[in-house]
């Protein structure tokens, strides 16, 4: 039986930019390897979640891990709690949340300039934790990666429901799904329930209070200060987005296709899903550097030889593009090729190992947000005829023999290669 390496760019589509000639930030890169493994082998497109749906990363991931997001997702708070040990159980409330900067209530920036350290965001957590209380309800606030963290809220009167408006204005929540807006208010958002009943009322009501009553501790908090003092921005309000209140109890993925899985992740959503669908993660440093990229590459390759199945996400594409710099997207991209893909494959024996890249959704340069525009996939080695594509990109995919696939796609096609 074949390996697989199956290896998800964060973000990686986009739009033709005039900046790069026309090309989108992936067919101005620099990628031989990727360019011959589509030479080799065989290309196509992908909707990861469904057409018009922007999707967050949680909700496209479950999708190319073969799992419908609108019928089996938890929400994207309850994975983040999941994927950092905070303690969350049905009838809780999670979100994911962002530090953010605001001139109450507008918003001059969603994610602190991307300059707020991981340690000044844990010491703006630990201050609410210390100061902040909610009436008949507890809760607790988890800073993760830099602007990035979790809250879990608790309500001593039951069950709270998760059937309520986020208070980032930048996603619209639609159902489990977390639908990502090319266009916004910048306003902070009132949570609102969006059924009748007493659950998502009080859901609703502790997370406004949650929101309003932390926003006076931020702003005048020590960290701040010095934030301000410095000419930074004050990461000052919390946005909360995507709740879930169900801790899930999903079919475990080696039960849906029959393959043992390790996965290489780096941040907190992308462990959670891991540890939901039963993937045993690999531990791996951050992304920082060529050489990072390198030592990711070389535990790939040992990890194809001992997982029947490995699962790579690489978050690097999606940041600049979040930021509108093309270029610096374009250069990401080829750093991955060169440090990551050009060290990986070499040590496979692409006889006995199939080989897949695509990506979650694509994110828009020009337009600074996720967009519904199909992603591009190659897959290559073990069985796999060429289909005439010269290059790894959005254009040359769509003419691949692959056609257009959906997410939950991706994986029944790739089975009977592994046989």
């Amino acid at each position: 039986m074949a390996h697989l390496l199956y290896v998800c760019l964060d973000g990686l589509g986009d739009d033709p930019l005039p900046e790069l000639d026309g090309r989108t930030p992936l067919e101005a890169a620099d990628t031989p390897t990727l360019d011959d493994l589509a030479a080799r082998g065989r290309s196509g497109t992908v909707v990861t979640v469904g057409p018009g749906i922007a999707p967050e990363s949680d909700i496209a991931v479950f999708a190319i891990l073969g799992y419908d997001p609108t019928e089996e997702h938890p929400g994207r708070g309850v994975v983040e709690a999941i994927g950092i040990d905070l303690p969350f159980e049905s009838g809780d409330l999670a979100y994911r949340i962002n530090f953010a900067t605001a001139a109450w209530p507008e918003i001059v920036d969603r994610r602190v300039g991307r300059d707020l350290t991981s340690d000044e965001a844990a010491a703006l957590a630990d201050e609410v934790n210390r100061t902040l209380r909610l009436p008949d309800a507890t809760f607790e606030l988890r800073a993760t990666v830099e602007h990035r963290g979790v809250l879990v809220i608790r309500s001593a009167e039951g069950a709270l429901s998760a059937n309520v408006s986020n208070t980032d204005p930048a996603y619209r929540k639609e159902g489990p799904l977390g639908v990502a807006l090319e266009r916004f208010e910048p306003r902070v958002a009132s949570c609102v329930p969006l059924d009748g009943s007493r659950e998502a009322a009080r859901a609703a009501e502790l997370t406004n209070l949650f929101v309003e009553r932390s926003a006076e501790i931020l702003d005048a908090s020590e960290v701040n200060r010095r934030r301000r003092a410095a000419g930074s921005m004050p990461g000052n309000v919390i946005l909360t987005r995507d709740g879930g209140d169900t801790r899930p109890a999903l079919q475990p993925i080696r039960e849906r296709f029959g393959l043992g899985w390790g996965c290489f992740v780096e941040m907190p959503v992308e462990r959670g899903i891991a540890r939901v669908l039963g993937m045993e993660t690999v531990d791996v440093p951050r992304l920082a550097s060529a050489e990072d990229y390198g030592v990711w590459a070389e535990l790939a390759a040992d990890a194809v030889h001992e997982f029947e199945a490995v699962y790579v996400h690489l978050k690097g594409p999606d940041v600049p593009a979040h930021d509108g710099r093309g270029a610096d997207k374009r250069d990401v991209i080829s750093l991955i090729d060169r440090a990551f893909f050009a060290e990986v494959l070499p040590r496979l024996d692409l006889r006995e190992t199939v080989v897949a890249v695509t990506a979650d959704h694509s994110t828009s340069c020009a337009r600074k947000a996720h967009t519904a525009d199909p992603v591009p996939l190659v897959v290559g080695g073990a069985g796999v005829s060429p289909d005439g594509c010269g290059a790894f990109g959005e254009r040359e995919a769509a003419t691949g023999a692959l056609g257009a696939l959906r997410g939950v796609d991706i994986l029944p096609r790739l089975l009977p290669l592994l046989a």
